[in-house]
């Protein structure tokens, strides 16, 4: 391989890569450790977490030794003896001659006695501004929840005592009860022993040296060591939402006295149960002091790095990614068809090798596209041909075969039609001259009469046949076709209204005009017609004729309600003599004289039906002008 020039190498894609970012790199890692050396005010945050941690802790214990201190009391009360005779015969006299010593030695703060049944028997609470006892007695106290599990004799997973926080006349009391038993293991009542909340907090702060809140269950405040801050103590709380999802805990940071606080929250729990919430609270100004301090040295070091970023990366899009994204919008146009795009990307490095590849490759693909897309049109427009030429074939096709059947019907026809006509006529005529020789009351005359219609009906048909075998070409002339669909409905109107059929008619906004024999087209009208009306016969219906330009055709449209066609004779109705009438109704040659006439009008016929819904039947003649001669008979 040979050697490669020293400007190559300096202009390579690589080399514009490298260099600036080993030297932003280099930059990054000095600012970084400058920076690191500056971020040991952080560990002031941590110490200051570890602390409020380390509160949280010692003020949970407090509440957990304050429980004990109320299970040592409960027990020592409990087996004081007479206690239980005392709470068995509700002798609340004796209750307190012996359980008064016990509070005052011990530091009770409240005490309540219940019996079995949740009465009241006995109440001491110190009051705490002139530290008397107040006494009570007589409450009902079986709604209260904490002694409604030692009254039951339930148990959990630490024994038969419970606690709990509850509100009394003096404030918010931590409470431990238990069961008191007789000899035989009965409940003879329970026991409930009370430290005020805020005498409890006050111990705790004197500890941990900070402030300490408590909130109940809910997250509503209870008591706190804090004096009331300047928005209320309101701002202390927390939403039962926070409540339930505190553990392990919560920091919150409030303004305080015109000063930044931060407070820890976490669950207060007594005897292994959430049953408020516990808060520690420190001021923080400190911290945010020394945070002030070097926050001007922070915003200028980031502040240079972030300008030697945005420049470096400027150099790089106008030196790099410019030209790559411009070969990706011309791959995209290429992409989406557009062969006439050029990168224009010129370089002695890779990309620009790269645009230059991809120039040659947009230019063949170009060529030889151009020359595809000729060769596809030449195939489609031969298909298209071929497609017409089959329609037309198809067409002629089908004209040519009902051609033949009408021809042969028409020759047979004109062959026979005058040896049977004369002799039908003789029959006819010596039928008449014999009636007129017979009274009505003879024997003969009803066979005479039968003679005679039958001969004129074989009349009618043979008649028929030669109107078919004797078709005429038509005589056209430019004329409005709304006149002869006019008259078709005008012959018809007394059938229609006989039958119960309403007709309807729908032309359009301006005449239509075309050329084409009047009378003819009348003659296929009229048929169409009356065969509509004997399908809605005897029931009646509705019978539509629309007239409408659809270029190159003019549409007549029948579409009547009646019995319909079906599908397995609708290759059939237009067939000579064919006809699903009953005998004697119909020759089945009113739809094969009107194919022929419209096939000489150069027009065509359709047919749509379904049973029991009707049928419609479409006749299109040719749009033509006055001097048009092509179709001229």
């Amino acid at each position: 391989m040979p050697r490669r020039a020293p400007l190559d190498l300096l202009s390579s894609l690589r080399a514009k890569l490298v260099i600036p970012y080993v030297l932003l790199t280099l930059a990054t890692a000095m600012i970084g450790m400058f920076v690191i050396t500056r971020l040991v005010a952080s560990t002031l945050r941590e110490r200051f977490a570890n602390q409020m941690l380390e509160a949280s802790r010692v003020a949970g214990d407090s509440m957990v030794r304050r429980e004990r201190v109320h299970l040592e009391d409960l027990r020592l009360m409990t087996f004081t003896q007479g206690v239980g005779e005392a709470m068995a015969g509700d002798e609340a006299g004796d209750l307190q001659q012996t359980l008064f010593p016990l509070v005052l030695n011990n530091g009770v703060q409240s005490l309540t006695v219940a019996s079995a049944g949740g009465q009241e028997l006995l109440s001491l609470i110190q009051d705490p501004a002139t530290s008397e006892f107040l006494v009570s007695r007589g409450a009902d106290l079986s709604q209260v929840e904490l002694l409604a599990g030692p009254l039951a004799g339930r148990k959990d997973a630490l024994g038969d005592k419970f606690a709990g926080l509850l509100s009394t006349i003096y404030g918010p009391y931590l409470f431990t009860a238990g069961p008191v038993r007789g000899g035989a293991g009965e409940v003879l009542g329970a026991l409930m022993i009370g430290t005020r909340l805020d005498s409890l907090a006050s111990e705790i702060k004197a500890q941990v040296l900070a402030d300490i809140i408590i909130l109940d269950s809910s997250g509503a405040l209870m008591t706190t060591t804090l004096a009331e801050p300047e928005d209320g103590y309101d701002i202390l709380s927390l939403a039962p939402y926070d409540v339930a999802y505190l553990n392990p805990g919560k920091t919150v940071q409030l303004s305080l006295y015109g000063r930044p606080y931060q407070i820890y929250y976490t669950p207060l729990e007594v005897r292994q149960k959430p049953v408020g919430v516990l808060g520690v609270v420190l001021p923080s100004n400190f911290i945010v002091t020394t945070e002030s301090t070097s926050r001007n040295v922070f915003i200028l070091l980031f502040t240079l790095g972030t300008l030697a970023v945005i420049i470096t990366g400027l150099v790089l899009a106008s030196r790099i990614s410019r030209p790559i994204v411009r070969m990706r919008d011309v791959s995209l146009a290429v992409a989406a068809g557009d062969l006439e795009q050029r990168t224009g990307v010129r370089g002695r490095d890779e990309v620009g090798q790269m645009a230059a590849v991809f120039d040659l490759m947009t230019f063949r693909l170009r060529r030889r596209t151009a020359q595809a897309a000729r060769l596809h049109a030449e195939a489609v427009r031969r298909s298209e041909e071929l497609a017409e030429a089959n329609v037309r074939l198809q067409q002629a096709q089908q004209q040519l075969v009902q051609s033949e059947k009408l021809a042969a019907v028409g020759t047979l026809a004109a062959g026979i039609v005058h040896d049977i006509k004369n002799p039908l006529a003789v029959i006819s005529g010596l039928t008449e001259e014999l009636q007129e020789g017979v009274t009505p009351d003879s024997a003969i005359a009803t066979p005479l009469t039968q003679i005679r219609e039958n001969a004129v009906r074989a009349s009618g048909i043979v008649t028929d046949l030669l109107k078919f075998a004797r078709q005429s070409n038509p005589e056209k002339s430019y004329q409005n076709v709304w006149d002869t669909v006019r008259t078709a409905v005008r012959l018809n109107d007394y059938l229609s209204r006989r039958a119960n059929v309403r007709v309807g008619v729908d032309l359009t906004a301006r005449p239509v005009m075309t050329l084409y024999d009047a009378q003819q087209i009348e003659q296929v009208l009229v048929n169409l017609i009356q065969n509509a009306v004997q399908a809605m016969t005897p029931q009646g219906g509705l019978l539509s004729l629309v007239v409408r330009e659809a270029p190159p055709w003019v549409e007549i449209e029948v579409r009547d309600t009646g019995v319909g066609i079906p599908a397995k004779n609708l290759g059939r109705i237009f067939d000579p003599f064919f006809t699903t009438k009953p005998p004697g109704e119909g020759t089945g040659l009113g739809l094969s004289v009107s194919y022929g006439i419209v096939a000489q009008h150069q027009g065509q016929i359709d047919v749509r039906s379904e049973v029991g819904r009707g049928s419609t039947f479409v006749v299109r003649l040719p749009l033509r002008s006055p001097d048009d001669k092509t179709l001229a008979g």
